[in-house]
C-alpha cells in the first residue's frame, strides 16, 4: 500500500466551522405552494458517476418520498452545466463551488449552489512510484485541465515539493505560472478523465475521485493529497445545483435533504469514495456568499 500524505491546499480562506454547521430542514411542498405526493414528471438530476450504488439508494429513498428521480450520467465535466441552463436537467451534482463560480463567469450564467454534499481530497497516484520523493527529477506529472481543478491539483503538487508557483499560487493558478528553473517536475495539462489512462506514459497524475476505481486504482493508493478539513477547503465543497429561478423550489430541497440525512444514501457515499469523503450540511447562505465571493475574484483576475 502507497505511503498517503495529508498536504494543505492554500485557495480561500473561511472558517472551518461553517463548513459543518448544520443547515435548516427544506420547506414541506405542501406548506410552501409545491407538488404534494408522488411528482408526475421525473426529477433529471445530471451527475458524473451514475454507476456509483449509493446513486440507486438514493433514488429509491426519493421514491419512499414520492419524488421519481431520473438520472442523467455524464461523461466529462464540462457538460451537466450547459445541459442543466438548457433545461436538459432540472439540477446536477458534480461540483464545487469553485468548478461553479468558474462556469458561471465564463458563461455569464447565474447557476446556483442549493445545497451542500461533500469535500473530497484531491490525490496525486502513480503506477510507478510508492513516495512523492521518489519521482525522478525531470519526469512529467499529469493534472486536470479545467480552470478550477487544474489549480487545486498544481497546489497539491506544490505541497509535495514537485513544482513552485509563482507567487505561492492560488485558486487562478495556471500550468504558466510555473516556476520551471526551480520545480522537480514538469506538468501537462489534461481532460480530467483521461488523466488516470495517462499514467503508463507519466511518472505520477492528479485524478479526480469519480475517475480513481474506474482506473483500476484505490483512494489508499495516492502518494499525496490536499486536507478537505482546511478551512481552505471551503470552495471545494461539492454542491447540488440549480437554475437561480429554481433555487426555492420545495421539491429540489427536499432532494438535497434526502441526500444529507438518508444514512443508506450516505453510507454509500461513503463506501464509494473509500472513506475519503467528508460530509457536510452546510447553510445555502454561505454556499451562495462563498460562490459570489469566488466569482468576483475570478472576474478581477481576468
Amino acid at each position: 500500500m502507497s505511503r498517503k500524505r495529508f498536504l494543505t491546499a492554500a485557495a480561500l480562506t473561511l472558517p472551518l466551522a461553517l463548513i459543518f454547521a448544520g443547515c435548516a430542514g427544506s420547506p414541506d411542498p405542501a406548506s410552501t405552494g409545491g407538488t404534494s405526493g408522488e411528482t408526475t414528471e421525473p426529477v433529471r438530476i445530471g451527475v458524473v458517476g451514475a454507476g456509483d450504488p449509493y446513486w440507486e439508494t438514493y433514488k429509491e429513498a426519493a421514491a419512499a418520498e414520492g419524488i421519481q428521480v431520473e438520472l442523467v450520467d455524464f461523461s466529462e465535466y464540462t457538460q451537466p452545466n450547459p445541459a442543466l441552463s438548457a433545461d436538459e436537467l432540472d439540477l446536477n451534482q458534480f461540483q464545487h463551488i469553485i468548478y461553479l463560480a468558474t462556469y458561471n463567469v465564463n458563461s455569464d450564467d447565474d447557476l446556483q449552489p442549493i445545497g451542500s454534499t461533500a469535500i473530497y481530497p484531491l490525490g496525486l497516484y502513480s503506477t510507478q512510484y510508492d513516495d512523492v520523493a521518489d519521482i525522478p527529477e525531470g519526469s512529467t506529472v499529469a493534472v486536470p485541465n479545467d480552470e478550477s481543478n487544474q489549480a487545486r491539483g498544481l497546489l497539491v503538487l506544490q505541497s509535495a515539493g514537485l513544482i513552485e508557483l509563482e507567487d505561492g499560487g492560488s485558486i487562478f493558478s495556471t500550468v504558466a505560472d510555473i516556476d520551471a528553473a526551480n520545480s522537480k517536475v514538469t506538468v501537462e495539462a489534461l481532460d480530467a478523465a483521461f488523466t488516470a489512462t495517462s499514467l503508463p506514459d507519466v511518472a505520477a497524475a492528479i485524478i479526480n475521485n469519480d475517475f480513481v476505481e474506474d482506473a483500476g486504482l484505490t483512494f489508499e493508493d495516492a502518494i499525496a493529497t490536499d486536507d478537505p478539513a482546511d478551512p481552505s477547503a471551503f470552495p471545494y465543497i461539492n454542491i447540488f445545483a440549480a437554475k437561480a429561478e429554481d433555487a426555492d423550489n420545495p421539491t429540489y430541497l427536499k432532494l438535497v435533504e434526502i441526500f444529507q440525512t438518508n444514512k443508506d444514501v450516505l453510507d454509500g457515499l461513503q463506501e464509494a469514495s473509500g472513506g475519503t469523503a467528508v460530509t457536510v450540511q452546510t447553510p445555502v447562505k454561505d454556499l451562495v456568499a462563498s460562490l459570489t465571493e469566488v466569482e468576483d475574484d475570478i472576474r478581477a483576475n481576468q
